[in-house]
């Protein structure tokens, strides 16, 4: 996939090629392949921001923990802020660590949309509503075929990252593919059981371990599986 990185990020006005960034920051594939675009245009990251659940033991979605988070963190050299909250009282946590964001001067959110309209809409009201940025370097003019989510995915592989599937819904994956590496085989099989390749519907979620932004190669332990709200999530820590 051809992509010109700096014209799809947004329109810049005069002076804003060096802007301060964060990342809205899950930890996986999407978050880092959106962060590793708004870098190679000229932006300055200069932290990650995830959301944990209300009892600050996992992260939303991808069910990482902070020792993960932190460490992808101290891999790349950034700060990592970490809020709590339950679906109830999320966007009000979110926007209030976005304004937090704002007062220490960084004014450009990376975030790792790819076609999902109405969550970008909701992160576009949110952020401006902080006096942030939004920025979608992943994003598509409008829904997509499957074929063009398969393209972004490669791009992810084609930069050199690494990582593995920490996540995936009851009944539409089996837990066996937990802790599979992402690769072009993987994707071939996802395609032939009907998956978006890029689960942008939330069919399965990765945490990526290792790439060219990374100082240092994250060394994960499985511990075991545990079943969640319908979601199967991987237990991991690090060696």
């Amino acid at each position: 996939m051809n992509i010109n990185i700096k014209e799809s990020l947004w329109n810049r006005k005069e002076g804003e090629e060096n802007a301060p960034f964060f990342t809205s920051w899950s930890g996986g594939k999407d978050s880092c392949l959106a962060f590793y675009r708004a870098w190679q245009s000229g932006l300055k990251p200069q932290a990650l921001l995830t959301m944990l659940i209300e009892n600050g033991e996992r992260s939303h979605a991808h069910g990482l923990s902070v020792e993960v988070l932190s460490a992808q963190a101290n891999s790349l050299g950034l700060t990592l802020t970490v809020q709590r909250a339950s679906w109830e009282t999320y966007e009000q946590v979110f926007t209030a660590a976005l304004s937090d964001l704002r007062s220490q001067g960084i004014t450009v959110g990376v975030f790792g949309d790819i076609d999902l309209k109405q969550h970008k809409s909701w992160v576009e009201q949110v952020a401006r509503k902080a006096g942030i940025q939004p920025v979608f370097p992943l994003w598509q003019e409008e829904r997509v075929p499957a074929r063009a989510r398969v393209e972004v995915v490669k791009s992810f592989l084609d930069c050199g990252f690494r990582a593995m599937i920490v996540a995936v819904k009851d009944r539409i994956l089996t837990p066996d593919f937990l802790g599979r590496i992402l690769d072009a085989k993987l994707l071939m099989e996802l395609e032939k059981r009907g998956v978006d390749p890029a689960g942008e519907e939330g069919e399965f979620h990765t945490v990526v371990f290792d790439g060219p932004i990374f100082n240092f190669p994250l060394r994960l332990k499985l511990k075991g599986r545990l079943l969640i709200d319908g979601y199967w999530f991987l237990d991991l820590s690090l060696q």
